[in-house]
């Protein structure tokens, strides 16, 4: 009875369940192990992916004909209906002859041709349509294809492919696509679309590569910022000292590896006489930085109470991020989830047009990002919604360095256009993409 208690108690017990646990998950995991090569073979082998795109080919009719087909097939010999196998025969003919169909490969040539890859909000873009068959054999195909062409709609465009000899080109009617909001539409992959008349069997072939049309947002042309809005265009001095610059700070003794041209000869004239040994004094200058702005289009869903709001704070950060680079000033823009550091009118654009709302860290982030791909920053000017209100502006504006000037552009079609605030934040609000010249103007005459 002990010997029995102890072969049934806690321990004994516990460590028998537990071995009889493990040991078919310890057999499973070494079946897989000793599988693993075959599948990864299986899965490299060209039969097999062949095999794979033949049964992804077929679609939900196809299955349900193949399958109604050969249980009809099993059904008429239980039963000994002739009926059920004549139906039979017919669905599994048809449904082989529909595969056959199917079959072929193409080597037609597709090219996508834009009028225009960048276009305004409202603008139109055409694209054309060019298929050429090459010089070589043309691939064996039953049936003329369908060309399927993505252009940004649930739809899409689709073209009949006609047979082409070889070396022969056709270019399908263009077609317009419509920059009716900010973003990106992609255009493509042009996919043919080979397949019978009942819909059983469906093979598209790639054919074409990927295109995009980048569209820009709405701009409004813009008075100069040098004198306005950023004060200090000739530039920034700094409290650096430098050998050679335009703000004189101090004069030092002349070292031999100093400029002649920055002795000054009156002191040096009036030290001399004192001091034979140190006949010459040199100016030393404070650096003056060139105007970097920095300019910050705040991405997070919560500042805005409509997404509309978001589109019109990126359409005035294009606007003076545009007007500041004609300008010849230094810029960095931050918008959403897309920097463009130091870029050229297009490529502020180009990241206008790819920043997606409700994307990208929030203020904090921003700004420390920008501060650090930008660390010669002399200005920053963060434009966001009406949801942030002035004192959490303040306080996010809290993080930029002293030193550098702070503005802050809300957008909120509730207020009207000017200076809403004061103080530490150049604080304007802006009710329209429309009053931006205005509140420009505004800021100049403020």
């Amino acid at each position: 009875m002990a010997g029995t208690q102890a072969a049934l108690g806690p321990g004994g017990g516990g460590r028998a369940r537990a071995g009889g646990l493990i040991r078919p998950a310890q057999w499973s995991r070494a079946l897989a192990r000793a599988a693993a090569p075959a599948v990864d073979l299986l899965r490299g082998s060209a039969w097999v992916r062949a095999a794979l795109a033949a049964c992804a080919a077929v679609t939900p009719t196809g299955w349900a004909v193949l399958a109604g087909s050969v249980a009809a097939w099993l059904a008429s010999g239980r039963l000994h209906w002739s009926e059920l196998r004549l139906i039979a025969v017919m669905g599994l003919v048809v449904f082989v002859l529909c595969c056959a169909m199917a079959l072929g490969r193409s080597s037609l040539q597709v090219a996508l041709k834009l009028s225009a890859q960048r276009i305004t909000v409202g603008g139109v873009s055409t694209v054309t349509v060019e298929v050429h068959e090459p010089m070589e054999r043309r691939r064996f195909h039953l049936v003329p294809a369908r060309l399927r062409v993505p252009d940004g709609t649930a739809a899409g465009r689709s073209f009949d492919l006609p047979v082409l000899g070889r070396g022969m080109a056709h270019r399908f009617d263009p077609f317009e696509v419509p920059g009716a909001q900010r973003g990106v539409i992609e255009l493509g992959p042009a996919t043919a679309v080979r397949g019978d008349p009942f819909g059983l069997v469906r093979r598209r072939l790639l054919l074409a590569d990927r295109r995009e049309v980048l569209v820009h947002p709405l701009r409004i042309n813009l008075p100069s910022l040098g004198s306005g809005v950023l004060h200090d265009l000739e530039g920034r001095v700094t409290e650096h000292v430098s050998a050679s610059d335009l703000e004189f700070h101090t004069l030092r003794e002349y070292v031999p590896s100093d400029d002649a041209r920055h002795i000054h000869w009156l002191s040096s004239a009036k030290v001399s006489s004192a001091r034979p040994d140190k006949p010459f004094m040199v100016r030393r200058f404070l650096e003056t930085r060139l105007t970097h702005l920095l300019l910050i289009v705040d991405g997070e869903a919560g500042s805005y109470t409509d997404p509309e709001q978001f589109e019109t704070a990126v359409s005035a950060a294009a606007s003076i991020a545009v007007r500041a680079l004609k300008d010849k000033l230094q810029v960095t823009l931050l918008v959403a989830d897309r920097l463009a550091h130091e870029p050229s009118p297009m490529q502020a654009l180009d990241a206008c047009a790819r920043a997606r709302f409700g994307a990208g860290t929030g203020l904090f982030g921003l700004i420390a990002r920008g501060l650090r791909v930008a660390p010669r920053t002399t200005s920053v000017m963060i434009v966001t919604g009406p949801v942030r209100d002035y004192p959490e502006l303040r306080k996010v504006c809290s993080r930029i360095p002293r030193g550098l000037r702070a503005t802050a552009v809300r957008v909120d079609p509730a207020h009207q256009t000017g200076v809403t605030a004061s103080g530490s934040l150049r604080a304007l609000s802006l009710k329209r993409i429309e009053d931006l010249p205005l509140l420009v103007r505004e800021a100049v005459s403020g």
